[in-house]
């Protein structure tokens, strides 16, 4: 067994419940794919590619309004599972879902059809599109929650803490314009309550780059 057929099947935890045909077909039919920064994975309803199995990089799935204001719904990193670059295979999935890379990155692709005919033939299958359906959800109704719910600063401070985690560092590299599309605002209104964050002792800004000066500060706005 090569080193990529050892790592998708063990994300793939159904993959001990396949019959040898099944198992057959995936190996048969799985490609790997590469994909730059900023490159579409899945671009709407129209684009139906199959399952992603990310082995390494950072992806971002978003909806957009039809103002043409971003919101991110949730990001997928080394080892997740994109589904809804198969939506097409799940009925009652009619609104439009865009997934970019925000890193470059490397995932395994299983084609629609052939999940599709897995999926209908094994309950393993089935349960593990629910699970993976039910986490989508629960990311989607957190955001919602904050957008809905919770002040700018209190979304724009949980999002620095994420993203300076994610980074592994406390100079975050991201424009404004960037947050904006994250938090599904404008990038004059980011500006400003990061230029208030400044002057708060909790961060300086540099053209491109955030740096983090006072963390536990803005952790506790974070949590406020």
């Amino acid at each position: 067994m090569s080193k990529n057929q050892e790592y998708y099947q063990e994300v793939l935890s159904f993959w001990k419940d396949l019959t040898q045909d099944q198992k057959a077909l995936i190996n048969q039919s799985i490609t790997k794919k590469h994909f730059n920064k900023g490159e579409a994975m899945h671009s709407g309803s129209s684009n139906c590619s199959g399952l992603f199995l990310i082995e390494s990089g950072q992806v971002r799935a978003y909806i957009i309004s039809e103002n043409g204001k971003e919101i991110t719904l949730y990001r997928l990193f080394d080892r997740d599972v994109c589904l809804f670059t198969a939506s097409c295979i799940m009925n009652n999935i009619n609104f439009e879902i865009f997934i970019e890379t925000e890193k470059e990155t490397s995932a395994y692709l299983i084609p629609t059809s052939i999940y599709d005919k897995v999926s209908k033939e094994s309950m393993a299958v089935q349960s593990f599109t629910n699970e993976l359906m039910a986490s989508r959800f629960s990311d989607v109704m957190w955001i919602m929650e904050q957008a809905l719910f919770m002040t700018l600063d209190k979304r724009l401070a949980i999002f620095l803490v994420e993203q300076s985690n994610i980074d592994q560092s406390d100079s975050v590299m991201i424009t404004h314009e960037k947050i904006a599309n994250h938090l599904g605002t404008a990038r004059e209104v980011v500006s400003r309550m990061l230029k208030y964050f400044q002057d708060e002792g909790i961060l300086t800004l540099n053209r491109g780059t955030i740096h983090i000066i006072d963390r536990k500060k803005l952790e506790k706005l974070s949590m406020q």
